[in-house]
């Protein structure tokens, strides 16, 4: 059966009309024009040129709030991503943020290239050509290059990463030849560049002998998990979120953690992570571990948390940064000198909005902030 046609009798035909897709969603609370229902009303009643020409299709999260709560389990992500794929075919794109370098990127990757991605990996720790477990970095070297305005080094992620894995006696694999996951093509509608990669990818990983890939970026990691299957076929190795592999294998490794002054923390759940990947319970079970750290929740968490406010590096905009100060505001509420995030993108886009507010709360990354909290012994 064509997976669209399926798509369509199931995610739009059963359709109750009840708004709650609407109310729940964040975009709509800023756009007034924004609504999921009306752009499934828009198929059912054959209006669907409307959706595809319109600049709607693009203003979507993805962020799975509204299937969270519809009670015929529609999912509006993938309703909305496989229309976007129809539109871009149609001439309607997205406007790509940060001048589209990051797709750029992306697309260069498709083709054969001389990248030098494990620099920082061999001046941070370990790390091998082969082995039992590969450690998929990401479009990291590129966020910090891009992304050096704000203060931030996303490499710091990976660097705390292997120093985590080295301490627990893991030389990972990291290499030079992997890369973009291919997460933010799949979203844009451009399937071809998303399949390129993920080949690529899958070529690199069978080469290296692995049988577990750990990601510590969401969306690597429901990429992987979910959309790799689909659209390549099952994977020949387990895929691990980090916060799944350390939680697991944290307990027997040997490794200790110091107390900390900063002892009040509040979690933020990445959309893909939580919502996507179902991946709750984790983060949170690291952060518990640690001696002398209160977590508290902001109101909205896990299932129910709100969106950093953009996705796939597009259509960032006064909605987005509207979102993102919501946010910051939220976690404030709680009373937590630091919002621990789970996911790279979610840090640059709330400590971007952070900069033009009036708020002290620190926002760092989950394993920075393990990493940091090791004992030196």
């Amino acid at each position: 059966m064509d997976p669209l046609k399926h798509l369509t009798q199931k995610q739009i035909d059963y359709c109750m009309e009840c708004g709650l897709c609407t109310g729940s969603c964040p975009v709509s609370r800023e756009l007034s024009n924004f609504s999921p229902r009306q752009m499934i009303k828009q198929v059912l009643l054959d209006l669907e040129s409307d959706l595809m020409n319109g600049r709607e299709i693009w203003a979507c999260l993805s962020c799975a709030a509204c299937s969270e709560r519809c009670p015929v389990e529609i999912d509006f992500p993938e309703f909305i991503s496989a229309r976007r794929q129809q539109a871009r075919d149609a001439g309607n794109v997205p406007q790509e943020s940060h001048h589209g370098v990051l797709q750029t990127i992306a697309g260069l990757q498709t083709r054969e290239v001389n990248q030098q991605r494990t620099y920082w990996a061999r001046e941070a720790g370990v790390f091998a050509d082969t082995g039992d477990v590969f450690y998929f970095v990401g479009c990291l070297p590129f966020f910090d290059v891009t992304f050096r305005y704000l203060n931030l080094s996303p490499l710091d992620t990976a660097r705390s990463v292997l120093t985590l894995l080295n301490k627990m006696g893991v030389e990972p694999v990291i290499s030079d030849h992997e890369r973009c996951c291919g997460h933010d093509a799949l979203w844009c509608g451009d399937h071809s560049t998303f399949r390129r990669l993920a080949e690529l990818n899958l070529e690199v990983i069978r080469s290296s002998g692995a049988k577990t890939v750990v990601f510590s970026c969401p969306e690597g990691y429901v990429t992987f998990k979910k959309y790799y299957p689909q659209h390549v076929g099952e994977l020949p190795f387990e895929v691990l979120h980090m916060t799944e592999f350390l939680s697991r294998e944290l307990p027997n490794a040997g490794v200790s953690f110091q107390s900390s002054s900063n002892r009040t923390v509040t979690y933020h759940d990445p959309c893909r992570l939580g919502r996507l990947a179902g991946v709750y319970d984790p983060p949170r079970q690291l952060l518990e571990s640690l001696p002398d750290t209160v977590l508290v929740e902001m109101e909205r968490n896990r299932q129910y948390a709100l969106c950093c406010g953009t996705s796939a590096w597009m259509e960032c905009s006064s909605c987005s940064k509207a979102i993102q100060v919501e946010r910051i505001e939220e976690a404030g509420q709680t009373g937590a000198q630091t919002l621990i995030t789970a996911c790279p993108k979610c840090q640059i886009h709330l400590s971007c909005a952070r900069s033009a507010m009036d708020s002290d709360i620190e926002i760092i990354d989950l394993y920075a902030y393990l990493a940091m909290r090791l004992t030196t012994e």
